[in-house]
């Protein structure tokens, strides 16, 4: 027999054997999809029932390439995440022959140009701000736009890495979430953030309690400017942080002060503090210990617990103030949140940033408290937005998750994030590399920065913190729009 009739017969034994196997598979399959109780579609239809899970578990990577339109995907639409990408790509951001945007849907904000808007060369441009003067070493911001807190355990070495590198180049302050400061975030040079959960991360002791020595130790860190402590967090309010045990390394054990491959799972609230007073005696703690500034992460789900806490700051004195609230949305993003808080609890930032900058300016506290909006502000007319219903910053978490890469694979709390940014395993991690990914954060940012001096300077104003809700329009569902200061006046000065 000739080389070329044995290879024949090689290759339809082999092609016996695999058609074999395969049926041999569907056999098993089907006796095991018979057997089984706990699946009525797989018992009915076996072998075939198994489709249903695949194309289920498939749906959610089809859905953003083939069928869903630019602008009607959540959490966030094709429209948004290639704004990020070209504003990362280096490459201009520009669009022709129009916007997809639907400009009609009941809460669009339009922003009100100028009749003479200022010349080119009298461009907005952005300036720093101030944050806790009161405190021994307050914070110069150079920049309205920055990090969100994403913990180094929530996410990998690599995109901690690539983050700090690229708000250093940047010029903007990056948040360590509440997973604790690691090498990473000091290590690309970035001003830092601290925030406090309730489990007191990185500054505990053995009881979970607040140590002063371990909170010293992080506030001797130079590039360490503010501390925040957490109330709450948009995706999950009344709900602690959630961090499953495979992801949670000897490293970060350590970083944390928890146990090696168990589940860590936060306090609901911060056992210290039952009252206003308490949570105003823990800042001014805080503030002494560190002499940097302090301030508080919350959500906004009522107004009177917001007039309780500006009552008992008026009554103790605006020394024992926050020096800062970031305010988060209930539409705000995290790794790992049970179903119903996501989805029905907490104000969203559309609503609750005009409503709590009214407040700090109805108690002649607006100065003093710095105003940080976050949750879902991530292009440049949603921060422009922000800016003008009230906010003094901007911080964003999936923002520059997308900069870094992310696709919205919906797996950050899986270990199996595909591009390497929510996951510990060295498969996916090696995908991202710090130093490509870091000019893409800082181009990211710097973008935003320039775009929303754009829209500043279409309005007539010499700074984007000068919008103001006049200058913003909004869509009702008459089809007519209305100034936002319209639909939140500002009310006289308590005293």
């Amino acid at each position: 027999m000739d080389w070329a009739g044995w290879v024949i017969q090689v290759m339809a034994f082999s092609f016996v054997l695999v058609v074999g196997a395969a049926a041999l598979l569907v056999v098993i399959l089907f006796i095991i999809d018979r057997s089984q109780t706990e699946d009525a579609v797989r018992r009915n239809y076996p072998v075939i029932g198994r489709f249903r899970h695949i194309f289920t578990e498939l749906g959610e990577f089809f859905r953003q390439y083939f069928f869903a339109m630019d602008r009607e995907e959540l959490p966030f639409n094709r429209a948004q995440r290639d704004w990020v990408k070209r504003a990362v790509s280096g490459k201009g951001n520009t669009v022709a022959f129009g916007s997809t945007r639907n400009i009609a849907v009941t809460g669009t904000p339009l922003f009100v140009n100028a009749p003479f808007p200022p010349l080119d060369n009298q461009f907005a441009s952005s300036e720093p701000m101030m944050i806790g003067p009161g405190a021994r070493q307050p914070y110069m911001a150079g920049s309205f736009f920055n990090i969100s807190g994403m913990s180094y355990g929530a996410i990998s070495k690599p995109a901690v890495l690539a983050l700090s590198r690229g708000a250093k180049e940047a010029g903007i302050w990056m948040n360590t979430g509440e997973g604790g400061l690691s090498p990473y975030h000091l290590e690309g040079g970035a001003d830092i953030v601290f925030q406090i959960g309730t489990a007191k991360y990185g500054v505990r002791d053995r009881d979970g309690r607040l140590d002063d020595n371990k909170l010293r130790d992080v506030a001797a860190h130079e590039q360490v400017k503010m501390f925040e402590l957490k109330l709450a967090q948009g995706a999950k309010p009344g709900k602690g942080g959630i961090l499953p045990g495979a992801k949670i390394t000897p490293e970060i054990a350590k970083i944390r002060g928890i146990e090696e491959g168990q589940d860590s799972i936060s306090p609901n609230r911060h056992v210290e503090i039952d009252d206003w007073d308490d949570l105003l005696d823990f800042l001014a703690h805080v503030r002494e210990v560190t002499g940097k500034p302090v301030g508080i992460k919350t959500v906004f789900g009522a107004a009177q617990p917001v007039r309780d806490l500006l009552e008992t700051i008026k009554r103790r004195g605006d020394a024992f103030a926050p020096d800062f609230i970031t305010l988060d949305g209930g539409e705000g993003g995290t790794g790992a949140s049970p179903l119903p808080l996501m989805d029905l609890v907490g104000v969203t930032i559309r609503e609750a940033l005009p409503e709590v900058a009214g407040l700090l300016r109805e108690y002649g506290l607006k100065d003093r408290i710095k105003l940080v909006a976050s949750a879902k502000l991530m292009v440049p007319g949603d921060v422009a937005w922000a800016l003008a219903a009230g906010a003094d910053f901007v911080t964003s978490a999936r923002g520059f998750m997308f900069s870094l890469g992310c696709i919205q694979a919906m797996k950050c709390n899986m270990n199996t994030c595909p591009t390497g940014i929510t996951t510990h395993d060295p498969r996916f991690q090696k995908g991202l590399v710090p130093e490509d990914k870091y000019k893409k954060v800082a181009r990211y940012a710097k973008n935003i920065v320039k775009e929303v001096e754009t829209i500043a300077h279409s309005v007539g104003v010499a700074e984007p913190r000068q919008l103001k809700r006049t200058h913003v329009r909004i869509v009702q569902d008459t089809g007519k729009s209305v100034l936002l200061s319209e639909l939140y006046p500002d009310v006289a000065l308590k005293t």
